[in-house]
């Protein structure tokens, strides 16, 4: 059964301390405005402008562009373009779905730099949209100031940004997905989240949650929005160039260790944390029945864990079982750099306003250390650096099973729920 609640949301006692909330909001969020649009500017005017992935998606944008949609996942043809395109571009491959390549076909009509200062303010648009939207339903932190340092906070997002990525888009589809199952509009959730297939390999594990917990509705407008961005990635690259794409991806699957599909180790995925461990004493085939084990095992209990029962305080209860799916969505996908950990910050924000009571002592532990490492910028760059990305992995399931953990609890009644009802 969906839920369908009313958010919390702070009681307003009088006309003028609401003004002056709305002022100091619109203060803060002109402040963010201008420093987000000026590390765009200052971004795209950079010498380091042609080494950001946004290269590779403008390459398969004008691909598409120019009519070779059929050559689009020619790997020879991608870097003839790029090579008569950029003169510092780092040797990355266009690997995403056919009808991005479509949509952002109309941007190459620019020069690359213009193209991306454009997607950059659009991404900074996304960005500045984002936390107003998630706001009644993320009461914690209590202040506005300290609500959007924690948005600046999250590294993934600034790396998004500059890398011209579009997991800013995937994490305001995710946001819209909650906001529209938390409001038991089923089909349109499942509408929206189909039109993040851009990272399938994300989205994909979700629905599966939602497949096995039978919600058909969900699952109805998921394959509607598919259907359309089906329609468009043939008229984008025929049936040879969807062939291309699916021999590509089986490639990148089978090559963990390719700097240019992304090693294993960089992610922190199932794959790449197994890899990382198990990767120099066995063989391919047993680390893949290993992740595929572990991958599915997680999917089940997600979905098992669900639908194990009504609870006293639904609307708490589903926040923090779509954290976990969430969660458990990300770790699962095969492929996965930093910025793609976007979506990981509605999780967070979920999360934090259900924060475990002081009585929740080993929860409260888990909680505060897991949410802390991943709001702390210099983990994730150090994690990069080391080629140890993959020891993220621990944290974010330590994370998602502290959110079953703390759901299991019949009456959750905690700190972040008393404060939204103040």
């Amino acid at each position: 059964m969906s839920v369908s609640v009313t958010p919390a949301a702070p009681c307003v006692r009088s006309t003028g301390k609401s003004n002056s909330g709305f002022n100091e909001r619109a203060v803060i969020l002109f402040g963010a405005a201008v420093l987000l649009f000026g590390a765009v500017f200052w971004a795209a005017r950079g010498p380091n402008v042609e080494r950001t992935d946004f290269t590779t998606m403008y390459v398969g944008a004008r691909m598409v562009h120019q009519g070779d949609g059929a050559k689009l996942y020619d790997l020879r043809e991608q870097a003839n373009l790029r090579d008569s395109l950029y003169t510092r571009a780092a040797p990355l491959i266009y690997e995403h779905p056919p009808f991005e390549a479509l949509l952002f076909a109309p941007l190459t009509s620019l020069p690359y730099k213009t193209a991306y200062l454009v997607w950059g303010l659009i991404n900074v648009l996304i960005w500045l949209v984002l936390p107003i939207l998630l706001r009644p339903y993320a009461p914690v932190p209590k202040d506005e100031l300290g609500y959007i340092t924690l948005w600046f906070l999250f590294a993934p997002l600034g790396v998004a940004l500059y890398q011209g990525q579009p997991s800013l888009l995937l994490l305001l589809l995710y946001a819209m997905t909650y906001i529209s199952l938390k409001r038991g509009r089923d089909l349109s959730g499942g509408m929206c989240l189909g039109l993040g297939l851009f990272k399938f390999q994300f989205v994909l594990p979700f629905v599966l949650i939602f497949f096995f917990r039978r919600k058909w509705r969900f699952l109805a407008g998921f394959l509607l929005s598919g259907a359309a961005l089906g329609a468009l990635s043939l008229f984008a690259v025929g049936w040879q160039g969807l062939l291309s794409y699916v021999h590509l991806l089986l490639t990148i699957a089978g090559n963990p260790e390719n700097l240019s599909y992304g090693k294993a180790v960089d992610m922190a995925t199932v794959r790449g944390f197994v890899s990382g461990i198990l990767g120099h004493s066995v063989g391919k085939g047993t680390i893949n029945t290993i992740v595929a084990a572990i991958s599915v095992s997680l999917v089940l209990f997600t979905a098992w864990r669900w639908n194990k029962e009504n609870r006293q305080r639904p609307e708490a209860f589903f926040d923090l079982m779509f954290a976990a799916a969430l969660v458990v969505s990300l770790v699962t996908g095969f492929h996965m750099f930093t910025h793609d950990l976007s979506p990981l910050l509605l999780a967070m924000l979920l999360v934090a306003g259900h924060f475990p009571a002081k009585g929740r002592t080993a929860l409260r532990w888990a909680f505060g250390t897991t949410l802390a490492l991943l709001w702390i910028p210099p983990v994730y760059f150090a994690l990069v650096a080391w080629h140890r990305m993959y020891f993220l992995f621990p944290v974010l399931i330590v994370f998602a099973f502290a959110a079953y953990k703390l759901a299991e609890t019949p009456e959750i009644l905690t700190e972040g729920n008393r404060v939204a009802a103040q």
